[in-house]
């Protein structure tokens, strides 16, 4: 998802000619320094870090950086090295183009990056030193990802393919000037574009050294889906095997309603010398070794993701999800051997989820698991065993490259954005390494995080964060906000994020109350999977826990309460909005679920809303689902009677912005007061810089007038 979001928050790969370097000054004002507290001005003046890679010999770290202008409306990423025995920092790319995805080459003396510096996003390649930058192709459309093989002998990339006529005037030659689109099935659009028969397939090409010649497409002039897997089309999805012989990559080769219904990813191989691709997770492929799982575990009809082979190229480990249709089911780590076909789950008794999975060559298997509210570097034998939970904390690490026996992580907090730090791999021992936003931390105060474990309405302990304004005096009383978190299957971390970013709304002088409520990830499986089938049920009572424990506190002012979220969190805002018995002064829903009967019609993965609500709306033999669709929010409107603000983006195929549009009409309609702020260039989130500070501004702005009653 980060990968897929880059462009649209750096907003420049469409380029035809270069521009002038993009200046940013970074540097506080002298009114933003003396007041010292987090605003919206001052977040996007935050420089933010990403994309980071190793060296080779554990020595350099590679990194992106992304600085925004306000008054230009966008951003420039550009491509840093980080020295790691002096801290040394190096900007290897100039601000007149965006560079990103920085690899390594095997021998550590060469960089390959992606830039739309020539107008158009390629590959390029530099020296380690920075110097020497080539374009190594020059391809009529853009790169989106790539990987250059380690004999650095082969690349692959991906680029769109025109599969499929969709437009009217591809199918009816002799009306060019027609403005429609044509379908005969599913899915007629995804996330944030409409299907018009394009599709991102994967190359595989030579590669001299000063060119990567165009590549064969291994997939298939005529395959009517994606690799890597849509909406996020993440590269990550992708890997060479070590001796650059073989490619693995995840696929999911189903077209129409068939497609839309299924989550039935699995890892293909394709052999370079013979050309031959491998499906590695059908039962017809497995050997009889005694690691074969049982047949009903083989089958593998959930998601298989995230290929990556052992150093020996022996074997290859995956995420995988055991349940059909279901897209947050626990992600097992498996080991799929080579040589006999046999799989192995290698995290059975590990009641959390294998994310960002790496080996070492000592036999481990390294990932990040979320784990209580937060996420943490795990290891587990490659042989089998037990998992190693290494390091500890309240934090999120989001990401870690690993190069011998040096580790470096990506870690955020929710008072920190993303900053780099050495790992002792024996211990877990944090080391900050970075100092990318030191100059504004140094002058702005963060409000401190408390941890709270409440007591749920049936008797269970909820993790829930609390965050109290800057300079937060316990003899006063301040204005309360229940954060609803979305997906649902979303944790609810100590972590940073731009758009939903606790210590801003505390730096207003609130306390935000972050409950991880039943349906969210790292607490187990058995609160993870309640929510489904229960949206109105469990989880809202949950909620309710959270504010009613807090409002207790002498220093929360219970007359003065507002409730937020965004997507299921706006599901749950209008939920709450006709059921909260009049705890609540206001309420702001962002991209969130309102009908649920219309949604079931207009969104686009159908698989989710099976699973999630039980079924479609017309299946009166199904009790899961005749509940869901009893308990949407409309159909409680008429208790609404409190303001609400309402934001939506015209590009949110995923909870069309008609759900906001209904929403708005059904307050205004009886008279309560309203706001509706529609995005026409936004979708399921807002990216755009100016965007985002108009949305702040309305955000804080209904708060301030009916929680703190502020003209």
């Amino acid at each position: 998802m980060a990968f897929a979001t880059l462009g649209l928050a750096a907003g420049c790969s469409q380029r035809q000619q270069p521009q002038q370097p993009l200046l940013i000054d970074n540097s506080l004002t002298e009114a933003e320094a003396d007041a010292g507290i987090l605003t919206p001005e001052v977040m996007w003046k935050m420089s933010r870090a990403g994309s980071s890679a190793l060296s080779p010999d554990g020595t350099q770290l590679l990194y992106t950086e992304t600085n925004y202008d306000m008054a230009a409306n966008r951003g420039i990423t550009q491509i840093l090295m980080q020295d790691l025995a002096s801290n040394a920092v190096r900007v290897l790319t100039d601000a007149t183009a965006n560079s990103h995805s920085p690899q390594w080459s095997a021998d550590g003396r060469t960089i390959y990056f992606l830039s739309d510096r020539s107008g158009s996003q390629q590959i390029w390649q530099m020296a380690a030193s920075g110097s020497d930058a080539r374009q190594l192709t020059h391809f009529d459309k853009e790169v989106e990802g790539y990987g250059i093989s380690p004999r650095g002998d082969k690349a692959w990339y991906v680029q769109t393919v025109h599969v499929a006529d969709r437009r009217s005037s591809d199918v009816h030659k002799d009306m060019p000037h027609s403005r429609a689109r044509i379908y005969d099935d599913l899915m007629v659009r995804h996330w944030d574009y409409w299907e018009e028969g394009d599709f991102r397939h994967l190359f595989v090409a030579d590669y001299d050294g000063s060119r990567i010649a165009p590549g064969q497409d291994i997939i298939g002039a005529d395959a009517a889906y994606d690799v890597p897997l849509a909406p996020y089309f993440d590269m990550g999805e992708i890997a060479w095997n070590n001796a650059g012989t073989m490619l693995a990559y995840t696929c999911k080769p189903l077209t129409g309603t068939a497609y839309a219904e299924s989550t039935d990813s699995d890892i293909f191989v394709y052999v370079l010398e013979s050309g031959v691709t491998q499906n590695i997770c059908k039962p017809h492929n497995f050997g009889t070794g005694e690691e074969a799982q049982p047949s009903d575990s083989i089958a593998m009809p959930g998601y298989d993701k995230y290929p990556v082979w052992s150093p020996d190229d022996s074997k290859i480990a995956f995420r995988s999800m055991r349940q059909a249709g279901y897209e947050a089911d626990k992600e097992r780590l498996f080991l799929y051997d080579c040589q006999t076909g046999t799989l192995q789950d290698l995290t059975p008794g590990f009641d959390y989820s294998a994310l960002n999975v790496r080996w070492d060559g000592c036999g481990w298997i390294w990932f990040i698991a979320p784990i209580e509210g937060t996420h943490q570097i795990c290891r587990v034998p490659a042989a089998g065993g037990d998992v190693e939970v290494i390091t500890s904390g309240d934090h999120d690490i989001v990401a870690f490259s690993k190069a011998g026996e040096h580790l470096v992580a990506e870690l955020n907090t929710i008072s920190q954005a993303t900053e780099f730090y050495e790992v002792n791999p024996n211990d877990g021992t944090l080391t900050l390494i970075s100092a990318i936003n030191k100059p504004i931390y140094d002058r702005i105060r963060m409000g401190e995080v408390r941890k709270r474990w409440v007591e749920t309405s049936d008797g269970k302990q909820m993790l829930t964060w609390v965050i109290l304004p800057p300079n937060f005096d316990p003899e006063q009383k301040y204005p309360v906000l229940l954060y609803c978190q979305g997906g649902p299957q979303s944790v609810v971390s100590n972590g940073w994020s731009y758009r939903w970013n606790y210590q801003l709304m505390a730096a207003q002088g609130y306390i935000v109350v972050a409950p991880n409520r039943r349906g969210v990830p790292s607490f187990g499986q058995e609160w993870l999977e309640q929510i489904s089938g229960d949206y109105s049920g469990q989880n809202i009572q949950d909620y309710l826990s959270a504010i009613d424990d807090v409002a207790k506190e002498p220093w929360a002012d219970e007359t003065r309460m507002g409730c937020v979220g965004a997507s299921y969190g706006g599901y749950s805002v209008y939920y709450l909005a006709g059921h909260h018995e009049g705890r609540f002064k206001a309420f702001i829903a962002h991209c969130g679920i309102f009908d649920f009967d219309s949604m079931y019609g207009a969104t686009e993965e159908l698989f989710f809303i099976n699973h999630e609500y039980g079924g479609p709306y017309w299946d009166e033999t199904n009790a899961t689902a005749q509940r869901s669709y009893a308990h949407s929010p409309h159909r409680f409107v008429a208790k609404w009677d409190t303001p609400i603000l309402i934001f939506t983006g015209e590009k949110d195929y995923r909870i069309p912005y008609t759900q906001s549009l209904e929403a708005f009409t059904a307050a205004r309609v009886q008279g309560i007061p309203a706001r509706l702020v529609e995005f026409e260039n936004e979708a399921h989130q807002v990216f755009q810089p100016q965007n985002s500070m108009v949305w702040n501004r309305e955000f804080f702005g209904w708060l301030d007038r009916y929680v703190k009653n502020r003209p």
